[in-house]
This record gives structure tokens, sequence and C-alpha cells, in this order.
């Protein structure tokens, strides 16, 4: 087998996949039988910048070229060759977002991520003229809030992208989007496969421009995106190894990559990832009978209509106990000269804790919240942990708490595809939290009341998913993509599948309760601690007076805990995300 993937790599016969995630750029290779045979990858972390969450663009270069250079040393460390080119790649990145350009293609401000949420009077009247929900993230609603704060840049917009359109135009000088990714910028007619027309006559009166000459062209999947050309080779690989020529496949937005790596591209199909965000999607067999805040309409890379669930907090804060307890562990190793104990055998501790716990947690109640949540209304969020004087405070009822926690805002979200009558035969499964088998898998199927599958490639994230888009290139002509995953792809992959137990079913409901009655506690934890002029916290007041918490100033950095959430690939939202 070493012998053969050596010749595939020495003959340009295997496919490359880049993904940049939230907190960490990972490129993969993977060989004729869709297997990755080597990895490279780099941490990297947004910063806030005059009141908004952004990446630099030197950033995205310096660490794009940073995880393909890790790629080529494993490569060359296990197979003793260097690629010089590959069948295909791909690129993914976080959807969302904006990233505006000149006729020249200068940035004109700083990249807005998807974290931002400063959009809303933009959103609320998009979402009303298009009847059609438009959430805070989507790059139109940054577009258009541009336009209604009267900021200088609008009148210099030639072009509006997202990350992953970002990179792969300066691979391959193509301006272009896989329409999953697309729909995250503008909504998209699935008769088309294509934005919609009666909704670009609406945002062009609004905005004053042409929005479609500002928007990438949108292909599906299997479409020819382009060509590595010798300027995109140089940029990715600045030691000149690299060869222009490859093919791209259209590139995508984490959340297509996510269904690709899980294998939920078709009707009835969904998959939930679980990383720095967590979000459920679930491929429609009929339209929704009516816009909902709680959901967004997005596509599969093929262009099927998809309702998503985003929560902006996902496993963080499980990841920053697991470091408490991590620490713990080697704080007692350094004390007593004992054995320490590694991360992951940290989660597995942990979470078989949470297994044998009470199912409601013991009335204990956390919440996940390092930013606002959309989803439950909530502007700008706190961590919190609270527990009644009679809850039973256990390590194992902490631990069921954070993950219910962490599943809790996702099960809110889901109860409106419930009432719209959306049929799923089951969901996958996939993030670092799922690494440590049964307990988080079973605590979903609970929460969500539906079977939660894993499957053993779904782990491998969304730079897997993004090389077996790229490696589709060449089948597109035979077979859709869904006959190809389930024949090409996961056809031999072995399936686990967790049924909803009763008992953990009525836990969770029981917790979920709770959570819907605290949820008061997060305007109440930021009034108590947002930052004076001063630096000081503000004085008791009194939490009723920020019952709407309406505003979201607060530069209190949610990445400080979810930058370091990827610890030993944990939480990463990339397979997920």
């Amino acid at each position: 087998m070493g012998e053969d993937r050596r010749q595939q790599v020495a003959d340009g016969r295997t496919t490359l996949g880049i993904e940049l995630g939230s907190t960490r750029i990972k490129a993969v290779l993977i060989d004729e039988q869709h297997r990755p045979i080597a990895s490279g990858d780099h941490e990297w972390e947004n910063a806030f910048v005059d009141g908004r969450w952004t990446y630099s663009l030197e950033s995205v270069e310096s660490g794009l070229q940073a995880a393909y250079a890790a790629l080529v040393a494993d490569v060359e460390s296990q197979y003793g060759v260097r690629p010089t080119s590959f069948r295909a790649a791909g690129v993914s990145a976080m959807m969302h977002g904006y990233l505006a350009f000149d006729g020249a293609g200068e940035l004109l401000v700083p990249f807005r991520t998807w974290r931002n949420t400063s959009t809303g009077p933009a959103a609320e009247q998009l979402s009303e003229r298009f009847g059609f929900n438009v959430p805070l993230r989507w790059s139109v609603a940054h577009l258009y809030q541009a336009v209604l704060d009267e900021e200088p840049h609008v009148a210099e917009t030639a072009r509006v992208t997202t990350l992953a359109g970002y990179v792969h135009q300066r691979l391959t000088g193509r301006d272009v989007l896989g329409v999953g990714d697309a729909s995250g910028m503008f909504p998209i007619d699935p008769s088309t496969r294509d934005y919609d027309a009666g909704m670009l006559t609406t945002a062009d009166a609004l905005i004053g421009a042409d929005v479609r000459a500002l928007l990438p062209e949108v292909l599906v999947a299997g479409q020819d995106a382009g060509t590595l050309t010798p300027e995109g080779a140089a940029w990715l690989d600045p030691t000149g190894t690299l060869e222009p020529g490859v093919p791209l496949c259209p590139p995508e937005g984490d959340a297509g990559t996510g269904m690709v790596a899980t294998n939920a591209v078709a009707p009835r199909t969904g998959n939930v990832s679980v990383g720095t965000s967590i979000f459920a999607m679930v491929v429609l067999e009929r339209p929704l009978g009516t816009p909902h805040e709680e959901l967004d309409v997005v596509t599969t890379p093929a262009g099927d209509a998809v309702a998503m669930v985003h929560c902006n907090n996902g496993a963080s804060e499980i990841a920053a106990w697991a470091r408490v307890f991590g620490r713990f562990s080697d704080a007692a190793a350094e004390r007593t000269g004992s054995a320490r104990v590694d991360i992951d055998d940290v989660y597995a501790t942990l979470l078989a804790e949470a297994a044998d716990a009470d199912p409601d947690a013991g009335g204990l109640l956390s919440y996940n919240y390092l930013a606002g949540e959309p989803v439950t209304g909530v502007a700008d969020g706190r961590p919190v942990l609270v527990r009644s004087p009679d809850g039973r405070f256990t390590l194992g009822n902490l631990v069921r708490a954070e993950v219910q926690g962490a599943f809790a805002t996702l099960a809110i979200g889901m109860d409106v595809l419930h009432g719209e009558d959306v049929a799923v035969d089951r969901m996958t499964a996939h993030g670092g939290l799922f690494r440590t088998p049964e307990t988080p898998q079973q605590l979903l199927a609970a929460a969500l009341e539906v079977p939660v599958a894993l499957e053993e490639t779904a782990g491998e994230g969304g730079a897997w998913g993004i090389a077996v888009l790229a490696a589709y290139l060449q089948h597109a002509g035979d077979t859709d993509l869904t006959t190809y995953l389930a024949a090409q792809v996961f056809g031999g992959d072995s399936v686990h599948v967790a049924e909803p137990d009763e008992r953990d079913v009525a836990g969770f409901r029981a917790y979920l309760a709770r959570f819907r009655a605290g949820l008061p506690l997060q305007a109440a934890a930021v009034a108590a601690t947002r930052p004076t002029a001063h630096g000081d916290q503000t004085d008791g007041a009194d939490p009723s007076l920020q019952a709407d918490a309406t505003d979201a100033t607060d530069a209190t950095d949610p990445a400080d805990a979810t930058d370091a959430a990827d610890q030993a690939d944990r939480t990463e939202k990339e397979p997920t995300r």
C-alpha cells in the first residue's frame, strides 16, 4: 500500500483539499480510493479590530503556505517523494462574511467574518422585502448594512466574495463560488441553482447597484472552476516546486464540505457539525411553508435546498473545562510524580462520567454562550454555570450539563423544523468531540430525538470533504453527487448508529425546560460584567433593566476561549464546521 501511494504521489494522481476554519487551516491529501494519506495544518486566530472580527489577508496567505508546507513535509516523511502536481484540488472555508474589493483587486475594508452580528437593521429589512430569512452573517446583509451606514467604501466596491472565493481567485484567477457557499451570500433559487432573480431585483433597488455584478459566478459540484495558474502555484508554494495546471473544483463553504464528509446530500438526510460553532443541516424534500428566523435556507454543493440551524456557540466551553481538568492532572503529576494524562484521555474520562450521570444533569444548568446567539435572541453572551442548592453537583453532572448545554440551542432550532413537518431519517454527526465515541453521540440523539450516525471518515474534516469534491470533477459527467458519494466514497465504510434512549430523552427535555427558563440569566450576566470606560466592572445593575440586552458592543473576545478549543483537534469546526 505504501509503495502504491508513493507512486500515486509521484505521478500526480492524488487529490488535494484545503479548508480554512475558524481556528485552523488544514490541508489533506487523498489517494485514488479517497483515503487520507497525509495532512498538514496551521493554527490561526481571529482578531477584534475596530469593533469587528477579522483575519488579515496576510495571515490568510502565510497560513495557507504553512499548512501546505506541513502537508508536503508529511508526504516526504512518509513516502520519500515531494508532490509537484495533483489530479485535482479544492478550497473550502468558513462561510458568509464580507470581503469587498475595488476594481483593481484591492481590499477596501478588513474582512468581516461570520462572527460579526452588527447587521441587524440590514438583515431585518432584507428579510422583510425578500420574504425570506436573511441571517446576520450573510454577505448581502453586510453589504446592505454598509449602505445603511453610508460607509465610503461602498461606492468603490466592484466585487464581493467569501474567504473561499478569495483564495480560489488567487489560485485560479476565476471569480466563482460553489452554490453551497454562494447560498450564504445571497438566496439561491433551487430550480435554477443560481441567485434568486426576483430577490436580486429587490436588492438592486435597496442597495442602489447591480448586485449580481458584485457577486461571484455560481457553479455546482463537478463544474469546471479553472486551473491552478503559475501565479497561484507560486502563491501557495513559494518554493516553486508546485506546478500549475491542476484542475480546481468550485470553492465551497464549510457547511457544504460537512455535508459531503457525512454523506448527507440526499433529501431526508442531515448532519450535525460540532466545533467552535454548532449547526445542523437537513436536506429538504419540499420548500418550507414560511420563513423562520431560526433557520437559514442554503444548499448542498449540488444546489438542493437545505434548512440549517446555525448556533454561534459550540463545544468551546466543553474544551475549556477539559483544559482545566487536564491542568489539574498535570499539576497532580508534578506534585506526586505520577504519570500525566493526555488530553484524549481527559476527554474520555470526563465523558464516561457524563454517561453515568443523572439524565437531567442533576439540576445543573450550563450556557456555552461565548458570543451572542441569534437562535435564542441573545445579543451578547456569557458562559454561565448555575446550580440550585439542592442540585447534585458531581463531576458527571457537571460534564453532562456542559454537553447538554452545547446541544440545547440546537434543539430549540430543530423544534422549528419539526413544526414544518420536515422528515429526517437520521442525522450524521461530525467534529472533534466525537473522537470519543458513544457518549456525545448518545446525548445528541436524545437531544434531537432522532438516530445519530457516525461515519468512520466523518472525523477527517472539511479538508477531506473538499478533496472529495475535487475528485468528483472526473466523474461528474457520468453520475450525480449523491450516487457518487454512496457508491464510490462511502460504500465500504462502517457506520455506528445511536438510537434515542427514552431515559436520556426525558432527562434532556427536563434540562431544556430549565435552559429556556434561565435565558434571562444571559442579560443579567452581560450587564454585570460589561467593562466600563476605565476597564472596571459595572456596578450591581438591576438585571431587569438589561432584559433585552440589545447592544452587542462588548469587546470581550470569544476567541480567548474558542481559539484554544481545538486542542488535540477536539472541537475544531472543520470537518466540520
